[in-house]
């Protein structure tokens, strides 16, 4: 069950970006399955992608048209055309032109994006056959049931959806994401599409969007697995009427920025709480490192630890499995006698052992929460990171030993 994740809250519409939904049954009949995103002509958009050396056909072809006219964004579920070699390829650019075709555009102007079962062979009769009701089906207003429809594991769809105000005009950010297991951020664990109004450089727009991921996207992890497919769009179709937005300067940008950040970080940890078979959403909080990646080691190697996860499944405050993940995180010349170790509030190992005010009771009435934070002092300088996280539990296991049956 989602920890934390309830019903989604309001995504605005955004001017200049339609979705479309319709069911190709890929998977199971009846599955709304295909999902069709068009741009305004003349917007902007940014992508980061899989660093996953098997990365699969549609992000191989994604990735070449990204920085080009893109006007269609075409996603399907149930397949991941991963693992397929050169025919995925050319199927990925069958179901484009496919889609260009019926909208009158070229074919390099269609970005494909595919989640599901690695391996197989993408269905291409079934995705074009759901062409023209998605295209039928696009307005401005589809964001929920676009989220719904690129869901494959998850629970509940995720979404999020800022608004702010620049000289009087109304700038909208809303995004959408998809992920719950295969998750470990190397780019951004999942798709995720944010849209927004504001008119932004192309080249601002991806630095914008890599930063943005590098905060949220790349800072979760389920179990450690990083997908063959993960793909991140930010689109921007200029549609509010300011000028355009050509440096990362300036009060537009700052607040663009800030909403960016917020959507993003929302429906990254949206993933993190819908993750397979959590019950608890855990935060890892790293501090006073000597570099950021000495904290991010550390945070992963607690974060990854399935030691730890399956101790926080059980609610077991089992404080020497974190000593034991810091100390194997690889930073050189690590001093254990100036680490401090928190469950919440409450002290559980200091300078290197156990903390003298520690108690069980204190330690186990933290881990029976559903959000939990695990807190690490290095004691080594300044930096610091935050990773989120879950548990490790017996429906995770069955989830995934089931998937293809």
């Amino acid at each position: 069950m989602a920890v934390g994740l309830g019903p989604l809250s309001t995504l605005h519409p955004v001017p200049g970006f339609e979705l479309g939904i319709a069911s190709a049954g890929i998977k199971r009949p009846g599955r709304k399955d295909v999902v069709v995103m068009r741009c305004a002509e003349g917007s902007s958009v940014a992508g980061v992608f899989t660093l996953n050396a098997f990365c699969a056909a549609p992000v191989i072809l994604a990735k070449k048209r990204v920085s080009g006219s893109v006007r269609y964004l075409l996603t399907n579920t149930g397949n991941a055309n991963a693992g397929t070699g050169e025919p995925g390829l050319q199927n990925a650019m069958r179901t484009c032109a496919s889609l260009a075709k019926l909208a009158g555009v070229d074919e390099s102007e269609v970005l494909p994006f595919s989640t599901g079962v690695i391996g197989e062979p993408l269905p291409v009769e079934k995705i074009e056959g759901a062409l023209q009701a998605a295209l039928d089906n696009l307005s401005e207003s589809n964001w929920a049931d676009a989220a719904t429809g690129i869901m494959t594991t998850d629970t509940l769809p995720k979404g999020a959806s800022r608004q702010f105000t620049h000289e009087g005009v109304t700038v909208t950010v809303t995004g959408i994401s998809k992920g719950a297991g295969m998750i470990k951020p190397n780019m951004a664990t999942m798709l995720g599409y944010i849209a927004t109004d504001a008119k932004v450089a192309q080249g601002v727009l991806q630095d914008l969007l890599r930063d943005a991921a590098n905060k949220s996207f790349n800072r979760i992890t389920i179990d450690g697995d990083t997908s063959t497919n993960d793909c991140c769009m930010l689109i921007a179709t200029g549609k509010a009427a300011l000028p355009e937005i050509t440096q990362a300067s300036g009060a537009l940008f700052a607040a663009l920025k800030q909403a960016v950040f917020e959507v993003c970080m929302e429906v990254a940890q949206a993933i993190v709480r819908d993750g397979e078979g959590a019950t608890k959403f855990v935060t890892v909080q790293v501090n006073g490192g000597a570099t950021h990646q000495e904290c991010l080691d550390v945070g992963y190697a607690v974060a990854h630890s399935p030691l730890i996860k399956t101790a926080l499944f059980a609610s077991d405050p089992n404080w020497g499995r974190i000593l034991a993940a810091v100390g194997r995180a690889g930073v050189a010349q690590l001093d254990v006698s100036k680490i401090d170790v928190f469950l919440g509030d409450v002290c559980i190992a200091s300078k290197g052992c156990r903390a003298a005010t520690y108690t069980e009771e204190q330690g186990a009435a933290v881990m029976a929460q559903e959000e939990i934070t695990i807190r690490i002092e290095l004691g080594r300088g300044t930096c610091s990171e935050t990773i989120w996280t879950t548990d490790l539990s017996h429906e995770y296991v069955k989830i995934n030993a089931e998937y293809r049956t």
